[in-house]
């Protein structure tokens, strides 16, 4: 498996809404991922391809100094292989070179798997968004990635 990245394009959008709909149970649909990549100055999305399939996809909003992400997935096949991993530090150094020094994000406590690695990446869980997530109220912690790691982690 040779994953490479790449910045979302419109020709992505269907296997990543294929992602999306696998890895979440209120899926944006198509027309924001279109809006995101077509429109929004503020967004930065890439894509992890592996012999031109997405596997994976992360896309986050950057204002003034701040990276703020808004979606990570991987797809479940190809899970457990590093690949959120390497899609967060793809994320981290794009973010770096438009000029962001933090990054945060909202997590599901319910989602260990994700909570790890991000903890692995050094961000910290600072607050939680009471019934964040609108299909089962669930809670969001807020975490914040303060010093990003030096690059090639």
């Amino acid at each position: 498996m040779q994953v490479r990245f790449e910045s979302m394009r419109l020709e992505h959008i269907d296997q990543v809404v294929e992602i999306e709909k696998k890895s979440f149970p209120t899926p944006w649909p198509r027309q924001t991922f279109e809006f995101e990549v077509l429109y929004n100055e503020l967004a930065e999305y890439a894509v992890a391809v592996d012999n031109g399939r997405v596997v994976a996809y992360g896309g986050m909003w950057l204002v003034l100094d701040e990276a703020h992400v808004t979606n990570v997935a991987v797809h479940p096949a190809y899970r457990g292989r590093h690949i959120g991993r390497a899609l967060m530090l793809e994320l981290i150094r794009r973010a770096k070179a438009r000029g962001a020094t933090r990054m945060t994000l909202e997590v599901r406590p319910s989602n260990t798997v994700a909570r790890s690695l991000y903890k692995s990446l050094g961000f910290v869980e600072k607050g939680i968004r009471k019934k964040y997530y609108q299909d089962n109220k669930e809670d969001a912690i807020v975490m914040w990635l303060e010093q990003f790691p030096p690059d090639g982690c």
